[in-house]
């Protein structure tokens, strides 16, 4: 018997479909079985209506074992949907009321999959959800898609439209400069320039033979009018609003041409503002106070988190604005696992991992999907209210908000 009161979670981003499916499965089934695997899943009922009120009502199936057939053998056919994400108990028969009826359980699909369409053409034939039921996916969304689909990182392809006179040497500079203060005698330590580049991922060698920037060689150490004739949406702002009555107090943004632009002196200018002010615990180690406080870590982590997550392909750049009460920090690109694996930890699936490997050696951000889970539990111990994690689709963002407000508790 089929509990109604178990599919409420759905409701919510309208994550559950009932149609009435009285004369065979209606068309919309396929679309909204693309929409739901390439956004965040849900649940599909076959013989069954929502009313004005958005109550459910029990039309019920008169062979429910037949249209389950018939869909089985649909989401089968390669040429009606690309790819069939369901296993047997995602497609059942239940009874509600006394009718019985077909519940199909959508899952999120693996990003290896999306996009998930119907007919031949991804880009006519893929949908997504939004509050208002079903929609197209834009040119823009299937491109993410297919960026994310393949495992070949995108920031180590060999940019040949650019030569090393696009890195910005003194960036390189800094970079190794710290390397050398938080790991002395590294094996790296005596190479040249261009070598430790190589070895970093940042400077490899292209068809012609030559040595250009990789993706993550002009994002990391280059200058910001050569990173846009890759990335010509590429953009990272920090705004500091200190007083309502005016936009913002303090900012930082890479397109202004007095310094690099760069991903790497981009942390560095906005890494201390990020924090500064925030209230933190008085901790003494002696009789010495400790400055780099959980907090403070948490706030890296959340930074360095976005600058490697991002997809710099994607619209509207990376966005921070901070508050007095709260931090949010916004980038282009989905979340490459669901929100629910995103906070449990344990699945690291970085977009861009030669620049998760070139901060890595200065010490920031986590490699084994426990960034946002760490953050969460330092929100938790300082009895702040919860981060909220989630994503915007069309165009496609991710956004985390940090609140610095004493949790409420019921």
């Amino acid at each position: 018997m089929l509990d109604f009161s178990q599919l409420h979670k759905y409701r919510e981003g309208n994550r559950l479909e009932a149609k009435k499916a009285a004369g065979g499965l209606p068309r919309s089934v396929w679309e909204t079985y693309s929409s739901f695997a390439n956004t965040n899943g849900g649940v599909i009922l076959l013989g069954v209506e929502e009313t004005e009120d958005k109550s459910l009502h029990v039309i019920g199936l008169p062979e429910p074992e037949k249209l389950a057939g018939d869909f089985w053998n649909g989401v089968n056919n390669h040429r009606h949907v690309n790819v069939n994400i369901l296993t047997d108990r995602n497609v059942r028969i239940e009874t509600a009321d006394g009718k019985r009826i077909i519940v199909i359980d959508v899952p999120r699909a693996e990003r290896r999959d999306k996009p998930v369409y119907i007919g031949r053409d991804f880009l006519s034939g893929s949908f997504r959800r939004n509050g208002e039921g079903d929609y197209h996916c834009t040119h823009e969304e299937v491109r993410g898609m297919l960026r994310d689909q393949t495992d070949a990182t995108q920031d180590l392809r060999v940019l040949e439209q650019l030569g090393l006179d696009a890195i910005d040497c003194e960036t390189v500079r800094r970079y190794r400069n710290r390397i050398e203060n938080i790991r002395p005698n590294h094996v790296w330590e005596n190479l040249d320039d261009v070598t430790f580049l190589q070895k970093l991922g940042a400077v490899g060698r292209g068809g012609n033979g030559n040595l250009h920037p990789t993706g993550a060689g002009i994002l990391m150490f280059g200058f910001e009018y050569e990173i846009v004739k890759e990335y010509p949406n590429y953009f990272l702002d920090f705004q500091e609003h200190d007083d309502e009555t005016i936009r913002w107090t303090d900012r930082v943004v890479t397109n202004l041409g007095d310094w690099s632009g760069n991903i790497f002196d981009f942390y560095y200018r906005v890494v201390h503002r990020l924090s500064q002010d925030v209230k933190t615990p008085f901790v003494l180690n002696g009789d010495t106070r400790v400055d780099d406080t959980p907090v403070h870590k948490a706030l890296r982590e959340a930074l360095v988190n976005a600058l490697i997550h991002s997809d710099y392909y994607g619209r509207r750049g990376l966005v921070i604005h901070k508050f007095r009460d709260c931090v949010t920090i916004t980038n282009p690109g989905g979340l490459r696992v669901s929100v629910e694996d995103a906070i449990g930890g344990g699945l690291s699936d970085p977009r861009n991992i030669t620049l998760t490997k070139v901060f890595n050696l200065l010490n920031l951000g986590e490699r084994a999907g426990s960034g946002i889970p760490s953050i969460y539990s330092v929100w938790n111990h300082q009895g702040w209210r919860s981060p909220a994690l989630k994503e915007q689709f069309n165009p496609d963002r991710t956004e985390l908000s940090l609140s610095f407000a004493a949790r409420e508790y019921k």
